[in-house]
């Protein structure tokens, strides 16, 4: 089997290289392959210069020419891939790529459609603000309560898909929204979600963390609109008003 790793990156002069390093310095256990897709957005930091000097096989390098959104950075990627998996690993130090091993071992052990790693399976997550621990809660209970499953961890950026599945949910998030967009999807597919604990090392806003407030409010209206139809009028304003990734 293979794995194709999507990391994300804008901005991320200070991680990318460490994050890249240690991803490929994974052992994802027997009969799995890799391929690692970093995606740039448009970074203006100086990442942009690290990747253009990377000549690795194993690693492909897409540039976006402009800013386009994290959702739009991991949609790119799927379409690259050519793994029977796909995972999504954040360019920040917040989520370790040494526990992709924990997904590929869960896949081969059972070829779950969809693989999430909690925060919270292994206790309460760790949080800097209050509100984003409450927001993160709230949208979980909400996704539960509307697409019927019974995950922990909705917001959780480590996903692991598998291809077959991810080709078929016709995704079209730009931002933060594919976070929620692919599980409600995932859902509607009739796919439930395996989930496994990871551990979690948040950081602050001062040390480059980019979803708000703005986020939880557009991930409420694209499970509104996923689940009923419904049509978030506020969208387009709220992805203006952001800094995308």
């Amino acid at each position: 089997m293979k794995l194709s790793v999507i990391i994300c990156c804008y901005n991320e002069q200070a991680t990318i290289k460490q994050v890249i390093e240690k991803t490929k310095a994974v052992d994802l256990g027997p009969g799995w392959d890799r391929e690692i897709l970093v995606v740039d957005n448009f970074s203006i930091d100086g990442t942009r210069q690290i990747l253009q000097q990377l000549n690795d096989p194993e690693i492909h390098v897409i540039f976006h020419d402009r800013n386009l959104g994290k959702g739009t950075s991991i949609r790119t990627g799927i379409a690259n891939m050519t793994g029977d998996y796909f995972f999504i690993q954040d360019a920040d130090s917040e989520y370790d790529p040494f526990e992709q091993r924990k997904f590929t071992d869960k896949a081969r052990a059972t070829k779950a459609p969809a693989i999430f790693g909690s925060r919270i399976l292994d206790g309460e997550i760790k949080s800097q603000y209050w509100r984003t621990l409450m927001g993160n809660r709230f949208l979980t209970w909400m996704h539960n309560f509307l697409f019927g499953h019974h995950i922990t961890d909705v917001a959780t950026a480590s996903k692991m898909v598998r291809a077959d599945v991810a080709h078929s949910l016709n995704l079209v998030g730009t931002s933060f929204d594919l976070d929620f967009e692919l599980p409600n999807k995932i859902a509607l597919a009739g796919h439930d979600i395996v989930e496994i604990p990871i551990n979690y090392d948040p950081r602050t806003y001062a040390e480059g963390k980019k979803i708000g407030w703005k986020d939880a409010i557009e991930a409420v209206l694209i499970m509104l609109r996923n689940r009923l139809g419904f049509s978030p009028v506020f969208k387009k304003e709220l992805q203006s008003s952001r800094v995308a990734e």
